[in-house]
């Protein structure tokens, strides 16, 4: 680790020339706080769709943007709350804040969404499907969230089946802080800094958290709480008008109460006094090319998770480690220089490894090369990909892309995509106690057909997708009671095999209405059947588990005349679900209501407050964990 850290470090410190404070303009604090800055800056840009910066209205995919002006106005450490405004999000949680979090996109499993942070890879080798907890990821330091909806492995490469969600830290000019308190004796700080020349940036931002929680066990009457801090960082170097060098970091290092389950009968989750100590770090450095026409850029990075799980009632040391490590080498380029076409291309190679303190230490490596043609023409975009893994486990694997957008009428586009998805398995999968080395990748194929007005950064906007996607060879846990010889040899627990096939489909809905600078509404909903489609089994059509079939955000803020106070609130609803594969649990579905306001002081303070879960409801998003009732937050945030 400390050779990683030492590297984070350097990184962080290349930039060894003065830098002084940006100058911003003597009334860049005047509308800091303005109900027009709540709408998504950055013209919609995203890198999802082509794996280089483009509009969102020059893609045929699904994406949507949430930027910090809107991360800002949600209030509050749970970044959960923030991914629910955008359509066809499902979030599971088990207990409170720090607690695993997944994310699945389009009835997609949780595992099967890239996640991206600052560019870098953060899934987590060691991992039993080698997927990303969002509990130990915080919206404090957040810039912006580009996430695409639909499987894209032609530029992404592995995981990408149900999308691919990048999210950036700050790069403040500058200084920002925050701080709130609330209930359960939360605290919740954040700093940001910047300093830029013409010849360098450097900018820093922390972040901490401690809050003494409720009880993660639904019957349970002990509080689990949750403490963290983190630290990211990034710097450039402008050699020329062409060239920049670049290096950016993230470290978080957290400590989590849990509660276990009951060794006898009924074996329900009781208050124990467990807890879970978790450290992330990552990392990326390299360099950029931009003449115009080419683009190009080039980088290494790494990213860590360490686990370790403790129970007092068995000792002091820990009971579980878990150690995961990924390095990644990739080159990605873009080409402008033809007319209207446009050339993306790239390659990369990922050296994987993990080890816990059951498993021996095991790792693998895969590389991967893409080509994608795209045209930008009037109203018409569109793109068409293709793209070659070799895994050193499972050999090769290729996957094809393509979409269309063209604009019917004025700000009106018509849309559509096709997608290949896969899924390497996770070393876990392939070599822990349970593992099979036999096995194959996921894979999936996803239809995309809709039609947009406007975008979120517009005054008004407005669009509906419809969607597919079929995925097989989906890699599930299978008994092996009764069973000797084949995948269950020495492997009596059980093991994992390519057994699933899946199909979800829906529509998706977004309409947003900006009709004065004081008032903005905001609707996401999302209509997701997934099911199981694995022939002969017993769970042939049920409902894949923790996928509602509907859910809606609805948000609304007002400038009121009384010296730019904004008041506000989001309504969360979420349909029935079941919590496991046979659909004999049942997850009520249940409605969520925030009321939350803010009040500028001058030029650059504001006060900030809401009360989550007004109604106090009920309700859990896995079954046998309990959600946090209502609760209100006091706070101020500060900008020079």
């Amino acid at each position: 680790m400390r050779k990683y850290l030492l590297l984070l470090s350097c990184g962080l410190a290349t930039v060894t020339v003065p830098l002084s404070a940006q100058d911003t303009g003597g009334d860049a604090g005047a509308d800091v706080f303005r109900l027009d800055d709540f709408r998504t800056p950055d013209a919609q840009i995203t890198v999802t769709a082509t794996g280089s910066r483009s509009e969102v209205e020059d893609t045929g995919q699904a994406v949507t943007i949430i930027g910090r002006d809107e991360i800002e106005a949600v209030q509050g450490a749970d970044l959960g709350r923030v991914l629910e405004r955008a359509p066809g999000v499902a979030i599971s949680r088990n207990g409170g804040m720090g607690s695993f979090t997944g994310v699945r996109i389009r009835g997609a499993e949780a595992e099967q969404l890239l996640v991206l942070i600052d560019g870098v890879r953060v899934a987590d080798p060691a991992a039993p499907a080698g997927g990303f907890d969002f509990g130990n990821l915080l919206s404090g330091n957040i810039d912006k969230i580009d996430l695409l909806r639909g499987s894209n492995s032609t530029i992404w490469g592995s995981d990408a089946i149900g999308g691919v969600l990048a999210v950036t830290t700050r790069d403040e000019t500058g200084v920002q802080a925050s701080a709130e308190y609330g209930a359960r004796d939360t605290f919740f700080g954040t700093a940001t800094g910047g300093l830029e020349t013409d010849s360098a940036y450097l900018g820093l931002s922390a972040s901490s958290i401690t809050t003494d929680g409720f009880s993660a066990a639904e019957n349970g009457t002990e509080a689990d709480g949750f403490d963290q801090w983190a630290l990211a960082g990034r710097t450039s170097l402008y050699l020329s008008d062409q060239i920049t060098l670049f290096a950016r970091g993230r470290y978080a290092e957290g400590t989590l109460d849990t509660d276990g389950f009951a060794n006898a009968a009924p074996f329900g989750l009781i208050d124990t006094a467990e807890f879970q100590e978790a450290v992330q770090y990552s990392a990326s450095a390299g360099a950029a090319y931009d003449n115009g026409p080419l683009y190009l850029t080039a980088a290494y990075s790494f990213a860590d998770t360490e686990r370790m799980n403790f129970n007092p009632a068995f000792g002091a040391g820990p009971g579980f480690v878990a150690d995961g490590h990924s390095d990644r080498a990739e080159f990605r380029g873009e080409w402008r220089a033809i007319g209207p076409l446009i050339v993306n291309f790239g390659a990369e190679s990922e050296w994987t490894r993990f080890e816990t303190n059951f498993d021996a230490p095991q790792d693998t490596r895969s590389s991967g090369a893409y080509a994608q043609l795209g045209i930008e023409f009037g109203g018409l975009s569109g793109h068409l990909g293709a793209r070659h893994d070799d895994h050193a486990r499972f050999g090769g694997t290729t996957s094809f892309g393509a979409d269309i957008s063209y604009e019917v009428a004025d700000d009106v586009r018509v849309r559509a995509s096709i997608g290949e998805g896969f899924k390497a398995p996770s070393l876990f999968q392939l070599f822990s106690d349970f593992g099979n080395e036999a096995l194959r990748p996921e894979s999936s194929a996803s239809y995309d057909l809709g039609i947009a007005w406007n975008n979120r950064n517009d005054l008004f906007y407005a669009g509906i997708t419809a969607f597919r996607r079929d995925t097989e060879s989906q890699i599930e846990f299978v008994s092996c009671f009764g069973v000797v010889g084949g995948i269950c040899t020495d492997r009596q627990f059980g093991t994992y095999d390519n057994v699933g096939k899946v199909r979800a489909y829906g529509f998706e809905a977004e309409f947003g209405a900006n009709p004065s600078d004081t008032f903005g509404v905001k609707l996401a909903y999302a209509f997701v059947d997934s099911e199981n489609r694995t022939i002969s089994a017993a769970n042939f059509g049920n409902d894949l588990a923790r996928r509602p079939n509907h859910a809606l955000t609805f948000a609304a803020d007002w400038e009121t005349p009384l010296a730019g106070m904004i008041v506000g609130g989001d309504i969360r609803m979420v349909s029935d679900s079941f919590d496991d594969a046979g659909n004999f649990t049942r997850l009520d579905g249940y409605q969520v209501m925030t009321l939350r306001a803010s009040m500028p002081l001058g030029d650059n303070l504001e006060l900030f407050g809401r009360i989550e879960n007004v109604t106090d409801e009920q309700y859990q998003t896995a079954a046998g964990y309990s959600t946090a009732g209502r609760g209100a937050f006091v706070g101020a945030r500060v900008k020079m």
